[in-house]
């Protein structure tokens, strides 16, 4: 058997330990250490990838004041919003807008309509109604209006004849609609009477 042509280990100067070799391993740890702790990325969270587009939640609802609603007011009368109250009622994780809406006049409770409002199509667009809940010619009045776990709740005030005097609604009637299959079906909520 040939002998190893390496030196023994034990006789390299450089695999003694010495105090100045360990202050040395531990002043280079630390640098590496500290210069890691500035380099760190920020907090984690969402990134896009190169060209997709970066969402930032929901869009706001739509602004009621901002749509045309299909009211016939005539050359001097303008387009009042009364009610409004917004929510997702499509589970598309965007907000509509519920709003009444009735012509401005001089005396008297003109009837309204109830609306649901979607955003425009183009950015900056003004919000657009997408249906009709209520129409005016039924001479409803909307005291309250919310929208509750995505269903619209609203209290209606009518008449009984066109004999009641239009300053006093004896009629009062709670009532709900949900969108189902497309569509927004009017309900009664639980425990609602007329």
């Amino acid at each position: 058997m040939q002998p190893s042509a390496a030196p023994d280990p034990v006789d390299l100067a450089h695999t003694h330990a010495r105090p100045a070799h360990w202050l040395a391993t531990a002043t280079a740890t630390a640098a590496v250490v500290a210069l890691a702790g500035l380099l760190q990325p920020g907090p984690a969270g969402a990134t896009a990838t190169a060209g997709a587009p970066v969402s930032a939640g929901p869009a706001p609802a739509p602004a009621a004041a901002d749509a045309t609603f299909p009211l016939e007011c005539g050359p001097a009368g303008r387009t009042v919003v009364g009610r409004q109250a917004s929510g997702d009622l499509d589970g598309d994780g965007n907000p509509e807008t519920v709003a009444t809406a009735h012509c401005e006049a001089g005396i008297g409770t003109p009837p309204g309509g109830l609306y649901v409002l979607t955003r425009g199509k183009e950015p900056g667009a003004p919000a657009r109604v997408v249906a009709t809940l209520l129409e005016p010619r039924l001479h409803r009045h909307v005291t309250e209006l919310a929208i509750r776990d995505g269903a619209i709740r609203a209290t209606l005030l009518g008449y009984s004849s066109p004999d009641v005097p239009r300053c006093c609604p004896d009629e009062k009637e709670q009532v709900g609609w949900e969108w189902r299959g497309g569509v927004f079906l009017r309900t009664a909520p639980a425990g609602a009477g007329a």
